[in-house]
């Protein structure tokens, strides 16, 4: 049986749409299949039409969180919950198409268990695109795994892969990255990314910037070496600004322009000093925050209600 994993978050508008593309992309397959979708404490009625959608193709299952615990965390609660040989991550936005879903299938059946979609000709804004590409590159610089450019979530793993998912006790979870990081045979499939078929984006500026942080503080240490490496930068610039500063002073004639040379140096020095401890406060701030969050021990997503799971 083939799971399909699809969380959403008030995505009323989107979800007939959503369906009924599905249903007509599953006749490609020769294979069983369901379809969880994991409402993200959505507030505009998505939970009542997934109901719906449920009483009259029962294949169609739910969850439904008792708040808003964010896109990976749903995605990650789907892949807990999934019954099947293989797992698929499918946004319901319909950017990602169901239509290419039997391509990933039939990599599948060759015997690669982990197939990633690769995004091209995207229809995002200029600016969105080029925090994408900007994201893509400093990871690839940064991290300890090798995520192919353009990668996402919509993604096909086998049963074993998404076993070892499950395993994996991460609060702040970057699927794509965990999914890179466990092996296995990997392939990527490119596709074109569509725009949503209805409603506005979730991901805003600050979520897309939170996620990158994310994959790029949970796969690397090395942001904690260049603050090392800034110190040392910021002591080295201050000691040659003192020299300077030193040498500087013999050539300078009158008291009004000592003085105003040396508080212009002393502003500029403090300054200097100042931001790279708070740079480097700030790096290890994001490791300890992350520390803090995981040493709570509280669980990443709670379940107000499910239909369909016990089918």
């Amino acid at each position: 049986m083939i799971s399909i994993v699809s969380p959403c978050f008030n995505e009323r508008d989107v979800l007939p749409q959503f369906h009924a593309r599905l249903a007509a992309a599953a006749e490609k397959w020769d294979e069983p299949f369901e379809v969880l979708m994991v409402d993200d404490g959505s507030s505009d009625g998505t939970w009542e039409i997934v109901c719906a959608i449920h009483k009259s193709d029962p294949r169609w299952k739910a969850l439904r969180f008792s708040r808003n615990f964010g896109h990976q965390n749903a995605i990650s609660a789907g892949i807990h919950y999934a019954r099947g040989d293989c797992v698929i991550v499918l946004d319901s936005d319909l950017q990602d198409p169901p239509e290419e879903l039997h391509r990933f299938i039939s990599k599948w059946r060759e015997g690669y268990e982990v197939v990633y979609g690769i995004r091209t000709k995207r229809k995002e804004s200029l600016l969105k695109r080029f925090c994408y590409d900007l994201f893509y590159k400093v990871i690839g610089k940064l991290a300890n795994i090798d995520m192919p450019y353009g990668s996402g979530d919509f993604s096909l793993m086998d049963r074993k892969v998404a076993d070892v998912l499950k395993t994996m006790p991460e609060r702040e979870r970057f699927v794509r990255g965990l999914r890179s990081w466990v092996g296995f045979r990997q392939v990527g499939i490119e596709y074109e990314r569509g725009a949503r078929a209805a409603g506005e984006a979730k991901y805003t500026f600050s979520k897309l910037l939170k996620l990158a942080l994310d994959g790029i503080f949970a796969f690397s240490s090395l942001p904690l070496k260049l603050a090392t490496y800034l110190g040392l930068a910021a002591c080295m610039a201050a000691i040659l600004w003192l020299m300077v500063s030193l040498f500087g002073l013999n050539g300078i004639s009158g008291s009004e322009t000592r003085r105003a040379w040396e508080s212009t140096t002393t502003i500029a020095l403090v300054t200097l000093l100042g931001g790279a401890q708070l740079v480097c406060m700030g790096i290890l701030g994001e490791y300890l925050g992350r520390i803090y969050e995981q040493a709570k021990g509280r669980p990443p997503w709670i379940i107000r209600e499910a239909v369909g799971l016990e089918q």
